[in-house]
């Protein structure tokens, strides 16, 4: 798992993130990190970031 600390999400891996409307399902979304959205260095949720594919999720895994 993984992923709620910023300093373990980089711009450029291969994450898996739940998207806002998937929060209820859990549903996981792979893609690559473009942006990292989350301002401080620890989140209990994941790190908000904004993948290369524009969706925008929490990180909660790892690759």
């Amino acid at each position: 798992m993984g992923g709620q600390s910023r300093s373990e999400v980089k711009v450029g891996a291969e994450v898996g993130i739940v998207l806002k409307e998937d929060q209820r399902t859990n549903r996981i979304t792979e893609g690559v990190v473009k942006d990292i959205l989350t301002n401080s260095q620890f989140h209990p949720h994941g790190i908000k970031v904004r993948l290369t594919t524009g969706e925008v999720g929490r990180v909660k895994i790892l690759k």
